[in-house]
């Protein structure tokens, strides 16, 4: 993300990358204007000609929306804005989505300024633009799972399971189907992959050793104590990927997460729930508070945000959209490691 200009009430923004829609879906909220380059049909183009319907004509303009709804999954392209146009060429008072892609530029604007929890993403997602995706490929004898990691969230991108096999026919077919098994896996993820990528090959046994050779850019083979997602969940709460995944946000909310699941388990340091929060932050204890993107620009959590300065404390906007933040959301979506128990 770039700011390209920055006043009081408004923000104008390039989209760099895919993670920047998922931090401004967080700032397009109801009361807010969003403006950019749109397309309306203008009526008045309209009509007969040559004796047959004549279609009214698209026109590109800026378009100023009161922003009403926005719709965005993670992962995806692109983020949808709806709203009522307040400022147009034609067309004033109906209504417009702004559909948002990668490398669009926008303005956001809020007559009430923005709080600092929303300067605070943006400045994050300015620090982050460009980081690269990264690729975990886990690898059992049977199965290989490929998952994509960005700043915000992991998904699974492709999956290959070994049918039948050699496991009653004899271990010379065995190891010929296993190569041949192999070797597609790296056909199609060398082709999938896109260059410059790095690739964490890990799992269980030893399939990791006979596969990373096949891929192209593999850049670390870790072993792990299992298979599945839960292999790459092992990789991103215990840092063994290293530098390839340490400046990801989603591996240090994961990392802070998995501290405080263990403070809970061992009656440590910790807060979780409203009432228990607002103790510690009145006790002077909270050190970081972890709270979902969106809880935090509830109305109900802006004392306990503002307070957090007064006591130095650090806040993390967590994404949900990994395992680590599902598990927040369980939790009521915050939580706070406490400096000393209150």
């Amino acid at each position: 993300m770039q700011v390209l200009k920055r006043e009081f009430g408004e923000y104008r923004i390039r989209i760099d990358c895919e993670d920047d829609l998922w931090t401004l879906a967080r700032l397009c909220t109801k009361g807010r204007s969003l403006a950019m380059l749109g397309e309306r049909r203008d009526q008045t183009t309209a009509g007969q000609e040559g004796g047959r319907a004549k279609a009214a004509e698209r026109k590109k303009m800026w378009i100023r929306l009161s922003i009403e709804s926005c719709e965005f999954h993670t992962f995806s392209d692109n983020l949808r804005v709806l709203g009522i146009i307040e400022e147009a060429k034609f067309d004033i008072g109906s209504h417009h989505t702004h559909i948002i892609e990668v490398n669009d530029e926008i303005e956001l604007i809020s007559e009430k300024g923005f709080p600092h929890v929303d300067d605070d993403l943006i400045k994050q997602a300015c620090q982050e633009s460009g980081r690269a995706k990264v690729v975990i490929l886990v690898v059992e004898s049977d199965e290989a799972i490929m998952y994509e990691v960005t700043g915000r969230g992991i998904r699974e991108v492709s999956t290959w399971t070994m049918r039948g096999g050699g496991k009653y026919t004899g271990a010379k077919l065995s190891e010929g189907v296993s190569k041949s098994f192999f070797e597609k896996i790296s056909n199609e993820a060398n082709e999938t992959i896109l260059e410059g990528t790095p690739i964490v090959i890990c799992g269980p046994g030893h399939a990791r050793e006979k596969l990373a050779p096949l891929i192209s850019g593999a850049k670390k083979i870790i072993a792990t104590s299992m298979g599945g997602r839960g292999a790459a969940n092992e990789v991103i709460s215990e840092g063994l990927a290293g530098d390839i995944l340490a400046e990801h946000a989603v591996v240090q909310e994961t990392t802070m997460l998995e501290e405080v699941w263990k403070r809970i388990s061992t009656n440590g340091a910790v807060a979780y729930g409203k009432d228990a929060i607002n103790k510690a932050l009145e006790e002077g204890a909270i050190e970081t508070l972890l709270i979902s993107a969106d809880l935090v620009r509830k109305e109900d959590w802006n004392k306990v945000v503002s307070g957090l300065n007064d006591i130095g404390a650090k806040l993390v906007q967590c994404s949900t959209d990994h395992d680590a933040g599902e598990q927040l959301l369980g939790m009521g979506g915050a939580v706070a490691l406490l400096r000393f128990r209150v």
